[in-house]
């Protein structure tokens, strides 16, 4: 069987999509042990940081994931619960119980348009300049696996439907969408040559600000800008999924938000056989079982006739 959407086998499009979302949750995991740490302080530590450990700055335990993976999660549930719509209301309400039941970690961006949203009611939050967070973007996974096969207008429009409810920002819209696209390219079957070819590189040409030809970024900030050139910098410098991930949590910084998107994007390109046992393994099952389920959940709707 082929997929209607893509021109590989329905088997490996669900075997890449699972890589892909567990590749978000498994940098996450990596990530949040040295997420605020300088890389100097990082080398001291650990040396090379590259196992799944737990602790950090949030005292998590070994395998345990942060806002990035649970709040992914809650999305796509609500992508499901909507058959595959991406609808700004469901959204919010999806985003706002995730809230309520006290996330381990959440965003300040998040955190204020989400009181806005329970205030008011309205689930876009108005446009702002200070809202170029990558908070929008961490999550956009589920996304892009429920429009995969549909027009890239349509998955726009379903990007910032889901984006909008706390970023409404220009550099967040771009990269948000950009991430939705280039996970799609890998989850057909692309290279990264390929992804490069036909994602980053039209996008850095349209976006040059997000370029990944500025000097290296170490400690990148929440600000999708850095987020977005760490990642590219890291997923072009390597040739495997676990050195991609390695060399993007080492710089330190927003070390989860790096990793999880790192980890969604070189999953997508690389594939289930390229996640190292040894990390699957170490992520907490609940959370593993929880990510593949989604995974195979939301791309079935774009196998769908």
């Amino acid at each position: 069987m082929r997929t209607s959407s893509s021109s590989i086998p329905a088997a490996e499009l669900i075997g890449r999509a699972e890589a892909a979302y567990l590749g978000l949750a498994l940098g996450d995991a990596l990530g949040a042990t040295v997420e605020f740490m300088m890389p100097r302080e990082i080398r001291g530590q650990f040396g090379v940081h590259k196992e799944i450990r737990g602790g950090g700055w949030l005292r998590l335990k070994p395998g345990s994931v942060t806002d990035d993976t649970t709040m992914s999660l809650a999305l796509g549930e609500a992508i499901l619960v909507d058959g595959g719509r991406v609808e700004p209301l469901s959204c919010a309400h999806a985003f706002d119980a995730w809230m309520r039941a006290k996330p381990v970690d959440i965003g300040n961006t998040v955190r204020r348009n989400l009181v806005a949203f329970r205030r008011s009611g309205d689930p876009v939050a108005p446009p702002s300049e200070h809202d170029a967070g990558n908070g929008a973007a961490m999550r956009v996974l589920p996304v892009a696996l429920a429009t995969l096969g549909q027009d890239e207008h349509d998955v726009r429009v379903a990007v910032r439907a889901q984006s909008h409810v706390t970023h409404n920002n220009p550099d967040s819209d771009a990269a948000t969408e950009f991430l939705a696209l280039a996970v799609q390219e890998g989850l057909r079957g692309g290279k990264l040559r390929g992804v490069y070819r036909r994602g980053i590189q039209p996008f850095i040409e349209r976006h040059p600000v997000f370029t990944h030809r500025s000097r290296r970024r170490e400690n990148p900030s929440g600000w999708v800008i850095e987020t977005i050139q760490a990642v590219l910098q890291s997923l072009l410098a390597t040739d495997s999924f676990e050195n991609c991930l390695i060399d993007v949590v080492n710089r330190g910084g927003d070390a989860d938000t790096t990793g999880a998107i790192a980890g969604m994007l070189a999953g997508a390109i690389y594939g289930r056989d390229a996640l190292p046992v040894r990390w699957v393994k170490a992520l907490d099952p609940k959370m593993r079982e929880a990510c593949a389920t989604q995974a195979r959940r939301l791309v079935s709707l774009s196998l769908a006739p």
